[in-house]
């Protein structure tokens, strides 16, 4: 029985279509596996079936036999979808039994008391119909991340606002250890035999395999594939992702530089996610970092600059860095433009003078007093030099463009001539010139001599910017792609499949015109 269809679905944003025509039908009961890379249109299609878009005239979405009326949070609740995002929505500080009646409210007496043993039993139950025996009083913050998993879903199972019919769950094994992934399939697993129909979005192609019977393919905001998972290998859907064969490879100039000696030199890394990872940089050299999100690549800049905990040595041009102290990182050399540019770098309230020149205020001011004259000076010489517009120092950086924002951000540290530059997702949110600007001051940096790093979801990015790609897969080093060319799509393919790798490429020469990859290893 269909519970779920979705016709002629479209989503346009200031002229630019991101979702067009798109069909999809489930089942009850059915695992349904949703993949396509960044961009693709996964989460707008989500957004849509959560009632937060609303989609172009002409599409229709019908839940059960009933049309869904669109645009509404609530009506989307009501008519039975149900979701379950990568960051769990949980309150870490409240425990089972709150976190389970967030939304949906308690049980209470004609007085208005909250029944509280009856919550309790409620909240066991429900938990132990997914297979979870947890103890419902402890905060959430101190359960293991697939229990947490399991309460958020069995949060979204509950039958208080309407009867589930289909179940999201975006990304449910990004931040999940891996042993703890089974546990996570045994419970889709006990969903589904509740008759409950669920959309599994995941980037880790192996566990789509695993886990769903059917899965739909997304590229450029277009449904190119909906087949059966029975004889689909991991390759056949990457090259439904991309567009192509993996074994054809786009071929970029290769980028002229002279790599000199290891500036940045990282031996052992460890976070939460990621499991001693070791590289180095050379000076003039850029090296990416790849990885699906949960493979431990959104941590190593942060970890490496300081603003996360970590294990092992970081040391630049041979002087240890220690860890969490972002001041001396960089007193040693280091900048860092973060993911995050709004909540960890822009200071909105402030002029774009300041926001560029408050890395190192003791240069402008020798004797304890700012000179303005100076400070203004320099920092009008950088906004040319950025081609930041309008080149205005005393305007508010909020009233700029992204990627005019992104660019004085370069610009407070290359004023400092770092011997390590670290990027993480350095053309987030910017347009395609203003990417192109960002790119080519990325090179001039190399080309002065400083070691680069770029961590970076877009692989076309890394192909243009770096000479070495390494690629993450569940916290450890999967791959080194190296030589010329590092294409995007070999990028993408050895972020996406577990048994990448290409025959007869596996040696560490550097023939011309051939691609490099290293298995399981560091250089």
């Amino acid at each position: 029985m269909t519970v779920l269809s979705v016709a002629k679905l479209s989503k346009t944003f200031v002229g630019q279509r991101v979702l067009a025509d798109v069909d999809m039908e489930l089942t009850a009961g059915e695992v349904h596996g949703l993949i396509g890379q960044n961009g693709s249109g996964k989460s707008t299609l989500i957004k849509v079936l959560a009632g937060y878009y609303s989609p172009d005239p002409g599409g229709v979405v019908q839940v059960d036999g009933q049309v869904l009326t669109q645009g509404s949070p609530a009506a989307s609740e009501a008519s039975g979808l149900r979701f379950v995002h990568q960051d769990l929505g949980l309150v870490d500080s409240l425990n089972v039994v709150e976190n389970l009646a967030l939304g949906t409210g308690y049980a209470t007496t004609r007085l208005g008391l909250i029944k509280w043993s009856r919550e309790r039993r409620d909240a066991q139950a429900a938990l132990g119909r997914l297979g979870h025996d947890i103890d419902v009083t402890r905060p959430v913050g101190r359960l293991p991340m697939a229990s947490r998993t399991a309460v958020a879903v069995a949060r979204a199972l509950s039958s208080r606002n309407g009867e589930p019919k289909v179940v999201v769950l975006d990304e449910p094994t990004a931040n999940l250890p891996a042993h703890e992934t089974q546990l996570l399939f045994e419970l889709v697993g006990r969903v589904s035999a509740m008759g409950v129909a669920v959309v599994f979005v995941s980037h880790r192609l192996d566990e789509v395999i695993s886990a769903c019977s059917r899965v739909s393919v997304l590229r450029d905001g277009a449904l190119v594939a909906c087949r059966e998972i029975r004889g689909t290998t991991a390759a056949d859907l990457v090259e439904l992702m991309i567009g192509q064969r993996i074994d054809r490879y786009d071929t970029p100039p290769a980028r002229s530089a002279e790599v000199g000696a290891a500036k940045l030199v990282v031996e052992g890394l460890s976070t939460g996610t990621i499991h001693g990872i070791s590289f180095d940089v050379g000076a003039g050299e850029i090296v990416g970092i790849a990885g699906i999100t949960g493979s431990g690549r959104e941590e190593v800049a942060p970890a490496i600059f300081g603003g996360l905990s970590r294990g092992g040595t970081v040391s630049v041009s041979g002087r240890p860095v220690p860890q969490q102290r972002p001041d001396r990182s960089i007193a040693a050399g280091i900048g860092f433009v973060p993911a995050e540019r709004h909540t960890n770098a822009v200071f909105p309230d402030a002029a774009v003078r300041e926001n560029i020149s408050l890395v190192n205020l003791p240069a402008l001011a020798p004797r304890g007093l700012i000179r303005t004259r100076r400070e203004q000076a320099e920092v009008r010489g950088w906004l040319r030099k950025m081609d930041v517009r309008p080149p205005d120092p005393e305007r508010m950086i909020a009233t700029l463009s992204g990627g005019n924002q992104q660019k004085v951000i370069l610009a407070r540290w290359l004023r400092q001539n770092p011997q390590v530059l670290i990027l993480d997702e350095p053309t987030q949110g910017v347009d395609v010139g203003a990417k192109a600007e960002i790119h080519a001051l990325v090179d001039a940096a190399a080309g002065a001599g400083a070691a680069v790093l770029v961590a970076s979801t877009e692989s076309e990015e890394l192909a243009r910017l770096c000479d070495r790609v390494l690629v993450l897969r569940n916290g450890r080093t999967a791959v080194w792609l190296e030589g010329s060319p590092v294409s995007a799509t070999a990028i993408t393919a050895a972020t996406l499949d577990d048994g990448f790798e290409l025959a007869g490429t596996e040696s560490a020469g550097t023939e011309p015109g051939r691609l490099t990859i290293r298995p399981m290893g560091n250089p």
